[in-house]
C-alpha cells in the first residue's frame, strides 16, 4: 500500500465540496467524475442489451473465428459464438473447411437453431447462400441471362454446377451434341443458361448447349450458307442412335438417316459406322430455318445397281441364290445387295403352279438376265432359259477358268458349279430337269419340272 497522504485541497478525486478552495470563485462548475447512464436498469440487463437478437431462419454476418475439421466458430456478436457444421459450410459434398473459410473472414450465414440442446447457436453459411442465390438466379433467368459456376460432380445423367445452390446440366446439354464422358469437365467453369426453375422442389436445370447455340449463332449461320447440297464433306461420327448416326463436320453436326448409311438394308446404324469413324459423306439438304443438315454416306459409295448394270448384259448367266418365295415367283440374289425376281412363268419349261415345286429359300442356281431395269431398280431372271445355255457372265467365267468358254463367251467346260465337290450334285440336277423330274439340290442350274416320272437317257 501506498504511504502518500493525498492532499482534498490539490487532489479533486478525494475533496469534497467543503473542502473545494474554488468554490467561492464566480462562474466555477465542479467536474462530473461518474455519470449515471444506466437508466435506472441493472448492469446485468444493460449488457443484454448490447447483444445482438437472432431468431431462427434469420440471415446474420459475422467474422470466423476458429477454423476445425468438422466445425466453424463465428462471431455474430450474440452472447456466444455461431456455430456452422461442416455439412452446412457449403454445397459441395466432404469438403474440408478450410477450403471454404478462412480465420477473420466475414461471411453471411442462416440461423438453423437458436439454441441447440447444448445450448450453441447453429448457423449455415450454405443456407445463406442458397436464399441469396435464388434470388440473384431468379433475375437472371428472368432477364433471360447466363450463370457461370463451377462443375462440381458428375451424377446420373448429367453434371451438378455450383452457382450458389446446385445446379444440374444434363448430359445431354453440356455441349451442341452429347458427351459421354463428362468426368473432365469437373473442376472447370462452365456459363450457362438457366432452362428450368422450381424453388419449391429445388430444382435448377441449365442448359450450356442454350448459351453455346445463342453465342456461336453467327458462326452456325455462316457455316450454312457455305454448305450446299451435293457436296462432299469429311466428317467424325459423333454419335450413333437407333435412326442413324450424327456426323460433326467441324462447325456442326449432321444427321446421316440408317436409310441413307448403306445400299444394304442396316439392321442397325452400329453395325455401320462407330463414334471416332472418320467418313466421307455427301450433303443431300441444308434446312437453314431449322439449322437442321442431312447427309448421305451411301451417296459417297458406289450404287451396287449401278455397277451390275454395268458389268453385265440382258442373256448372261449369272449365278445366284434363292432368298423369298412369292406367289408369282422366286427372289433370287445375285450380287451384292442385288436381287431379281423369277416370274413364275420363267421358272421351267413345264407348268408350275407354286414356286416352292421347283426351288427352295436357300437354294444356289443358275439364271439368265431378261430384263434390267436400272431406273426402277428391277432385274427379271430366268430358270427355264438358263437351262438352254448361253454367255457366262465375266466374274464367273474368271473363276471357271478360260479354257472352258468359246470365242463368244459360250461355256463349253464340264458341268457348272461354284465348288468341284458339287459336280455330282449338278450332274444330278441336269438329269433331274431333263427327266421331269423335281430336283431340290442345291447346285441346281435348270428349273426342275412339275412330273415325277424317271427318264433315262
Amino acid at each position: 500500500m501506498s504511504d502518500t497522504i493525498t492532499d482534498p485541497t490539490t487532489d479533486p478525486t478525494t475533496a469534497t465540496d467543503a473542502d473545494n478552495p474554488y468554490r467561492d470563485i464566480e462562474g466555477y462548475v465542479p467536474r462530473e467524475i461518474a455519470v449515471d447512464d444506466l437508466g435506472g436498469q441493472s448492469l446485468d440487463d444493460a449488457f443484454a442489451a448490447t447483444m445482438v437478437s437472432v431468431e431462427d431462419g434469420q440471415l446474420v454476418e459475422g467474422s470466423v473465428v476458429k477454423v476445425d475439421r468438422d466445425e466453424v466458430l463465428l462471431d455474430i456478436g450474440y452472447k456466444s459464438e455461431g456455430v456452422i457444421p461442416s455439412r452446412e459450410l457449403s454445397i459441395r459434398n466432404d469438403i474440408d473447411p478450410s477450403e471454404v473459410v478462412t480465420l477473420g473472414e466475414r461471411i453471411e450465414a442462416l440461423v438453423l437453431q437458436k439454441e441447440d440442446k447444448e445450448g450453441r447457436l447453429i448457423l449455415s453459411k450454405k443456407r445463406a447462400q442458397y436464399e441469396r442465390a435464388w434470388g440473384k438466379i431468379e433475375e437472371v433467368k428472368e432477364a433471360e441471362g447466363v450463370v457461370k459456376g463451377l462443375v462440381i460432380e458428375v451424377v446420373k445423367g448429367g453434371l451438378i454446377v455450383d452457382i450458389g445452390l446446385r445446379g444440374f446440366l444434363p448430359a445431354s446439354l453440356v455441349e451442341l451434341r452429347r458427351v459421354r464422358d463428362l468426368q473432365p469437365y469437373v473442376g472447370k467453369e462452365l456459363e450457362a443458361k438457366i432452362i428450368e426453375l422450381d424453388k419449391n422442389r429445388n430444382n435448377v436445370v441449365l442448359s450450356r448447349r442454350a448459351w453455346l447455340e445463342e453465342t456461336q449463332k453467327e458462326q452456325r449461320e455462316e457455316f450454312l450458307d457455305n454448305l450446299k447440297p451435293g457436296e462432299r464433306r469429311k466428317g467424325v461420327v459423333s454419335s450413333v442412335v437407333n435412326f442413324g448416326a450424327f456426323v460433326d463436320l467441324g462447325g456442326m453436326d449432321g444427321l446421316v438417316h440408317v436409310s441413307e448409311l448403306s445400299w444394304k438394308h442396316v439392321d442397325h446404324p452400329s453395325s455401320v459406322v462407330s463414334v471416332g469413324d472418320e467418313i466421307d459423306v455427301e450433303v443431300l439438304e441444308v434446312d437453314l430455318d431449322r439449322e437442321r443438315i442431312s447427309l448421305s454416306l451411301k451417296a459417297t459409295q458406289q450404287d451396287p445397281w449401278q455397277e451390275f448394270a454395268t458389268s453385265h448384259r440382258v442373256g448372261e448367266l449369272v449365278y445366284g441364290r434363292v432368298t423369298k418365295l412369292v406367289p408369282f415367283g422366286a427372289f433370287v440374289q445375285v450380287g451384292e445387295s442385288i436381287e431379281g425376281l423369277v416370274h413364275i412363268s420363267e421358272m421351267s419349261a413345264h407348268h408350275v403352279d407354286l414356286p416352292e415345286q421347283v426351288v427352295t429359300p436357300g437354294e444356289e442356281l443358275w439364271v439368265k438376265i431378261i430384263d434390267i431395269d436400272l431406273q426402277r431398280r428391277r432385274i427379271s431372271l430366268s430358270i427355264k432359259q438358263a437351262a438352254e445355255g448361253g454367255v457366262v457372265a465375266a466374274e464367273y467365267q474368271e473363276h471357271f477358268g478360260e479354257q472352258n468358254y468359246d470365242d463368244e463367251g459360250n461355256y463349253i467346260g464340264p458341268a457348272l458349279e461354284l465348288d468341284p465337290e458339287a459336280a455330282a450334285e449338278l450332274d444330278k440336277a441336269w438329269a433331274a430337269y431333263e427327266g421331269g423330274e423335281v430336283d431340290e439340290g442345291p447346285g441346281a442350274v435348270g428349273a426342275p419340272a412339275d412330273s415325277e416320272d424317271d427318264t433315262d437317257d
